[in-house]
């Protein structure tokens, strides 16, 4: 017997591997982040319109045509990529470069001596609780 799950929209069954489901036609494969990685096997470039393309479950030609539309319009394209790029994993339930980017600033900038753990206020807090 085939595998299924409730709808989070209508909470009807339907099939595990359902990408919309057929009793009120809600997209389900927007909000599983497990879907939203750059490493699938029609990636080309950098894999966004592969990610994208899976996790929303259009056709790959279909979301690269868009990128390439939406440079023609105030250059969104290549700025849309990039910003994906840096907020989309490689590997599901892996770390987007934007996040290793940030933690490697956060260590050269702790090495350095300019940033270092918060310490606590050393008497109550000013609209916090008194106990």
């Amino acid at each position: 017997m085939d595998a299924v799950r409730r709808c989070p929209y209508c909470a009807e069954e339907i099939l595990v591997e359902a990408v919309r489901c057929r009793h009120c036609r809600s997209w389900l494969t927007a909000r599983d982040p497990q879907r939203w990685h750059r490493d699938h096997p029609e990636r080309r470039l950098a894999g966004v319109a592969a990610a994208l393309a899976h996790a929303l479950a259009l056709p790959v030609a279909a979301v690269r045509l868009a990128f390439l539309a939406l440079t023609f319009v105030h250059f969104l394209g290549p700025l849309l990529y990039l910003a994906l790029w840096l907020v989309v994993p490689l590997q599901p339930g892996g770390e987007p470069p934007l996040g290793r980017l940030l933690g490697l600033v956060r260590t050269i900038l702790a090495d350095l001596g300019l940033i270092g753990r918060p310490t606590p206020p050393a008497g109550p807090v000013p609209g916090g609780p008194t106990s």
